[in-house]
């Protein structure tokens, strides 16, 4: 009997040794198992969509005027007033400058009594129309012509009846004649005379024109940029005294690179930056196509009219805008945050079976939170969104 117990004991414990190894080996698989799901990484795996996008050409420009006129003086004479300094609002036909009125007024009053003169020796009134009978001087001549005629033709009659004698008749009719030719002479004279009234009437509209003009106006409503004169000056006609500008709203000249010329025309829709405002947006819409290209740049030239309502953008502005193509095109896009640049050069991680694979991108625009890319990724492959700073390539990944 103790023999056979002693045989039998080694062997049970053969069985239990087995036992508790196998266990242990199962609980060691299962914590390497554990351990490799703790060490793969959250990636947040999203998959790259496509659909039509809006392309954007990327130009630079300058802001420009509205208008812009370089006022000058259309008469001689002093400056006695300055009334606008620069920057000063104004609306149009607003006093700029005045000059001295003193002579050009002289001469307002001496062409308009030359041209009443003129008037009351043809018995007209200014706004009269003219009828060379009703001249006075006309109207003696015609009474002498028509006296003379009368005269005659009571002498014609009676020579037929034998009772005055020829050399009387040719008497009467020599005076018909000169009466005739006097009646002539008074209505060519007076039609002289109302040519001439008609010179001493343009020169009061020249002299009342200069009058006027010893003001120099705005010619619209805008800005003064400058004023050239001061009060004292002596300006002569054409010299400039005064530049307005209306910026509301603005010009924004764009040079359009030779092979996106199709792509552009009237009604584009253009969003622009300026150095002065970072951060900030502004839209204007194309409205002005060049004919022809710049032969010197291979660019043409278009520019897009930006509402300036509150005047904070100023001509001269260095602009970087952004025109709208009109046609939509398909786009690769995935977010922005799956994109990692690194010295130039931008990757993502396309995630297979529980790991990744690293891939070299070429990227496009940047539409809000999402980024298109041009090369390297077809839509529906899943790209990580999550760590990817801490991914390589073949490194196990989680959702």
């Amino acid at each position: 009997m103790n023999r056979r117990f002693v045989a039998i004991l080694p062997v049970a414990a053969l069985a239990t040794g087995a036992t508790l190894w196998s266990a242990c080996s199962a609980a060691d698989a299962q914590k390497g198992r554990d351990a490799a799901a703790v060490a793969a990484i959250a990636v947040a795996p999203v998959a790259a969509v496509e659909r039509p996008v809006a392309r954007f050409i990327h130009v630079t420009g300058t802001l420009n005027a509205e208008e812009q006129a370089e006022v000058a003086a259309e008469t001689a004479g002093r400056v006695i007033a300055t009334p606008v300094e620069r920057g000063t609002p104004v609306a149009g036909g607003a006093e700029l400058i005045r000059l001295s009125p003193i002579e050009t007024d002289a001469q307002l009053k001496e062409a308009d009594a030359n041209a009443a003169q003129i008037e009351a020796r043809l018995g007209l009134t200014a706004d009269g129309a003219f009828d060379v009978n009703a001249v006075p001087e006309v109207q003696n001549a015609k009474a002498s012509f028509d006296l003379a005629q009368s005269e005659f033709g009571r002498i014609q009659s009676l020579l037929a009846q034998r009772v005055v004698s020829q050399s009387e008749y040719d008497q009467r009719k020599t005076q018909m004649e000169a009466a005739r030719q006097q009646y002539e002479a008074a209505k060519n004279a007076a039609a002289q005379q109302f040519q001439s009234l008609r010179a001493a009437r343009a020169r009061v509209t020249l002299a009342r024109k200069a009058l006027a003009d010893t003001v120099v106006r705005a010619p619209f409503a805008g800005l003064v940029d400058q004023r050239m004169v001061s009060t004292g000056d002596y300006v002569t006609k054409g010299m400039k005294v005064a530049v307005v500008v209306r910026i509301d709203p603005l010009r924004v000249q764009l040079s359009i690179p030779e092979q996106f010329v199709s792509a552009v025309s009237a009604g584009a829709s253009v969003t622009f930056t300026v150095d002065a405002y970072p951060g900030r947006q502004f839209e204007g819409k194309v409205r002005y196509v060049s004919p022809a290209l710049q032969a010197d740049q291979r660019a043409l030239t278009v520019e897009a009219v930006v509402p300036n309502p509150g005047n904070e953008l100023k001509p001269g502005l260095f602009a970087t805008a952004l025109i709208q193509e009109p046609k939509l095109t398909p786009a690769i896009l995935v977010p922005a945050a799956a994109v990692q640049t690194t010295a130039g050069t931008s990757r993502v991680y396309v995630v297979t079976d529980g790991h990744v694979e690293e891939r070299i991108v070429t990227t496009g625009q940047t539409l809000d939170t999402l980024v298109e890319l041009t090369n390297g990724l077809k839509a529906g492959e899943k790209v990580a969104t999550e760590n990817v700073d801490k991914l390589a390539d073949g490194a196990a990944v989680r959702n």
